[in-house]
């Protein structure tokens, strides 16, 4: 018999292999072979007991690895939709899909799936709506959009429970895995063994362990982060998006799916229930949902009784240091009402960057084209991008003056100004800096919630999906950070935050508050966030985004060219870019090609263009034969991004 492999490479394939007489492998096998002089995992994806046409060597596969199938026969179809739709290969989207444990059998039965007993909770009305419209579909698009704390979770919940009671299997996504210890619990509490978490924390073994779960059958309802949209359950019949609008979902390395994009997909193509929900949903989803692309089911009141939260701000222009009075005020009138503080800061660090005052030097990473940030902890300065670090200067390296300093401030200048002026409270931080120790996530997060812990101060983390009954403040410490990059979805990303940020506050109590400290009070994602008017920030958006032609109003494509030689790289996207203009037959416009906001990372120069169309499928076929045909000097990389959410 004869084999048709995939392989992890840039390469389409699939290549033939032959399968001696004493293997057996079939469609959804990994196999191992020699792919020119290396060994290769390699998938199989055809079969066929006749020799393939034409007069070349046919080498035989070195082994099976595995004794049973690992994907089916519709992981096969995703990949080549994912390999037609994100510009890669097929292999490089199995590989994508499948976990990387090497185990060769199934791992022991825990247990069969039983459905949850009966509960005291009573859905609200809205909820029951909700749950209903799901359930009486066989198939579509559903929106829940409920302000924070509204019970998004529970419609959830209860509708996995109706598909699961059909005999069908849910897919639950969430942004991320680590902030959803509460819904984890609380999923594995209603469904028991018969849930398979999938999320990069388990080991390779471990997640194929789920993976064969999973596939068996034995677990029906699953729930992880964006790259289980792949699990391969049986009889499809939900997928939830929770939190659709979290950048989380898209991935930036190849193949550059975006996790909600596949959940349509396969919802329509196994004619399965896909349902979303945010209290800040994305631009594009907003757009769908009142134009009758999806259906919309409404929550508007918080169900634990808190009414939303007062929302203050503060213009910090002329202020000294990280905290106005205003914040310091509420945070000992917080402390004195016996209740909790969160303050947010979406920059970790001591101080953002280094600069002389004399000659106006700024210290830039040697690899990446941005500035060090200044890390007190560790005394050292570090790049974010590609974690190049030096010891602080005291002399400008330039001029030699001794009048240098560090501007701009992140969560450990904070925590220092905020443990000196309340040094009777209790501070914790909660960053990637401090997450990094093992345990160290969990163990500030539960002692935030059982209330030994007075002000938890945090970057995006402290943002989502957390829910403490003790919190009656929310200081949001500099909401400015992000609003001027070049990037027609800053305003969007700024509000959203806002938004998700001031839910944290008052979920149990009416007397929450909000205060905003800004630089520019008066900016719109400012304003409508103190005012909390989703409506009006998403109408005045979607004017602007009409107005400019971008997305929902049109489809984006980014090219990304990467090369150590900076005319080398810049040259070489200027040839594509005439290829593809000779080509564009007024199917897409091109904008570019021009620097990258972010222009040096890795040492690597790096040029991009966008092109804008209303034909995506069109614009999609000129760019892969513009691409299979350009010769491209060695060292050079080029990245194909659909529906980029970064422009940077």
């Amino acid at each position: 018999m004869y084999l048709q492999i995939v392989f992890n490479l840039p390469l389409q394939g699939p290549f033939s292999y032959l399968l001696p007489e004493d293997m057996e492998a079939h469609i959804g096998f990994r196999i191992e072979a020699m792919f020119g002089r290396r060994k290769l995992t390699g998938f199989v994806v055809g079969t066929s007991e006749e020799r393939p046409a034409g007069d070349f060597q046919i080498k035989p596969i070195i082994r099976a690895i595995d004794k049973a199938p690992v994907f089916t026969i519709s992981q096969v179809d995703l990949s080549e939709w994912m390999a037609a739709t994100y510009f890669c290969t097929p292999g490089e989207a199995l590989s994508a899909m499948l976990p990387g444990g090497r185990r060769e059998s199934l791992p022991p039965v825990l247990g069969t799936y039983e459905l949850p007993g009966h509960r005291d909770f009573k859905l609200s009305e809205p909820q029951n709506r909700a749950v209903e419209g799901i359930l009486k579909a066989d198939e579509g698009l559903f929106y829940i959009h409920g302000i924070t704390g509204s019970g998004k979770t529970e419609v959830f919940l209860t509708a996995a429970e109706g598909i699961l009671a059909e005999g069908k299997s849910v897919i639950y996504l969430v942004p991320e895995i680590a902030l959803t210890r509460q819904l984890i619990a609380e999923v594995e509490e209603r469904f028991g063994s018969g849930t398979a978490i999938l999320h990069s924390r388990l080991s390779p073994s471990q997640r194929y362990a789920q993976w064969l779960r999973i596939m068996s059958g034995e677990a029906r309802m699953v729930i992880g982060v964006r790259s289980a949209i792949f699990a391969p359950v049986l009889n499809l019949g939900l997928i939830i998006v929770d939190e659709e609008h979290e950048g989380a979902y898209k991935s930036e390395a190849t193949p550059r799916y975006h996790a909600r994009q596949v959940a349509m997909y396969r919802g329509k193509k196994e004619k399965a229930r896909v349902v979303m929900g945010s209290a800040t949903p994305s631009i594009e989803a907003y757009h769908l949902f009142h134009n009758g692309g999806m259906a919309l089911y409404s929550l508007t009141e918080r169900l634990a009784g808190g009414g939303m939260p007062e929302i203050e701000v503060v213009d910090m222009k002329s202020r000294q240091g990280g905290l106005s009075n205003e914040l310091i005020h509420e945070i000992r009138e917080t402390k004195a009402r016996g209740k909790q503080t969160i303050l947010f800061l979406n920059r970790r660090g001591f101080s953002y960057f280094f600069h002389c005052k004399s000659c106006g030097y700024e210290m830039v990473c040697r690899n990446c084209s941005v500035n060090l940030t200044y890390h007190k902890g560790r005394e050292r300065m570090v790049c974010h991008y590609c974690g190049f670090n030096q010891k602080p200067v005291e002399v400008c390296p330039e001029c030699g003056s001794l009048d240098v300093g560090y501007s701009g401030f992140g969560t450990e200048l904070v925590e220092e100004e905020v443990s000196r002026l309340f040094p009777d409270l209790k501070v914790a931080r909660l960053d990637t800096d401090t997450a990094k120790k093992k345990g160290a996530l969990e163990t500030i997060l539960e002692e935030f919630r059982a209330g030994s812990t007075d002000i938890l101060l945090g970057t995006q983390m402290v943002a989502k999906g957390l829910n403490f009954p003790g919190v009656r403040l929310v200081g949001i410490v500099m909401a400015d950070t992000g609003l001027h990059m070049p990037d027609f979805r800053a305003a969007e990303r700024i509000f959203s935050l806002l938004m998700q940020v001031s839910g944290r506050a008052g979920r149990y109590t009416d007397d929450g508050k909000v205060i905003i400290q800004s630089y520019k009070p008066d900016h719109p994602a400012i304003s409508y966030a103190k005012r909390g008017d989703l409506e009006g920030f998403y109408k005045k958006e979607l004017e602007t985004r009409k107005m400019l032609g971008f997305p929902p109003f049109s489809r984006l494509f980014r090219i990304t060219f990467r090369g150590k030689d900076k005319r080398k790289t810049e040259n070489a996207i200027g040839d594509m870019s005439q290829e593809l203009q000779a080509s564009a037959d007024n199917i897409f416009e091109i904008m570019g090609p021009s620097e990258c906001p972010l222009s040096i990372i890795s040492g690597n120069f790096r040029f991009h263009m966008l092109l804008r169309t209303q034909q995506p499928q069109a614009c999609r076929r000129i760019i892969w034969d513009v691409y299979a045909r350009m010769q491209r000097p060695s060292g050079m990389y080029i990245e194909i991004d659909s529906d980029p959410i970064s422009l940077l």
